[in-house]
């Protein structure tokens, strides 16, 4: 069986991508001089929190992710980050390739919240590698690629702040069930608001009107819907003055 080894040399942001995209850097080496035609790889990413050490400002962003800092001795369990295919071109002896890693800003992934979390510093990854390797001097053989290979890696959290940067300058990302939409959507119709910062942010000024005391919560489309009435209810008075 052919002998693979992996390093991860780098990454960077793809500026030109149509959404974020970090792409790392491999190179894939083997002592036999046996051509490799190809490679179909397929690679895990995963986040190993336990592998750096932790600001204090950087615990409370994290505790809804391995609970109270105290605990964290056992609570820091890897991260699922990716896991993508990769088709290496032929070589013999060492190439280098792009992996490219499509990257999300939904805050609802935990991987997200970790990356968000943090305040610089490096992320440790681990790379996880298994697939098929077409070799051999006169036509070729198939064989598996060992589920030990991997490489480690640390990731700048600049990095992963540019990208997001590039996609989603100076804003967030939040994902809402279909009957809250609907009603915020409505609510925007019906006041005529330009945009959707608009929308949420005279929503929030007419829930702080009312205090953390106005009895108890409804559903979230019950509430947004109480909040749309009261905030057309008002308006309804003043023009009535």
């Amino acid at each position: 069986m052919t002998e693979l080894t992996f390093h991860c040399t780098g990454v960077r942001a793809d500026r030109y991508a149509a959404g974020p995209t970090l792409v790392f850097r491999l190179r894939v080496t083997t002592p036999d001089p046996t051509p490799v035609h190809a490679l179909a790889l397929r690679c895990q990413i995963r986040i190993e929190p336990a592998r750096r050490s932790y600001a204090p400002g950087e615990t409370e962003p994290l505790t809804d992710l391995f609970g109270e800092r105290s605990r964290w001795g056992s609570t820091l369990h890897p991260v699922q980050f990716a896991q993508v295919p990769l088709m290496v071109p032929g070589f013999t002896g060492e190439t280098e390739t792009d992996l490219v890693v499509p990257c999300t800003y939904d805050m609802d992934i935990a991987a997200t919240r970790y990356l968000d979390a943090l305040e610089g510093g490096e992320v440790p990854l681990l790379m996880l590698f298994s697939g098929t390797a077409f070799t051999g001097d006169a036509g070729f053989r198939v064989e598996p690629v060992p589920w030990d290979r991997e490489a480690e890696f640390r990731l700048p959290v600049a990095t992963w702040r540019e990208m997001i940067a590039q996609h989603f300058p100076g804003c967030g990302w939040i994902r809402l069930p279909s009957d809250v939409m609907d009603a915020l959507r409505a609510h925007r119709s019906r006041r005529a608001l330009p945009s959707w910062e608009a929308t949420v942010r005279e929503l929030l000024a007419t829930a702080a009107e009312f205090g953390p005391d106005a009895g108890p919560r409804p559903g979230p489309a019950d509430a947004l819907r109480a909040a749309a009435g009261a905030g057309a209810g008002r308006q309804e008075r003043t023009t009535a003055r």
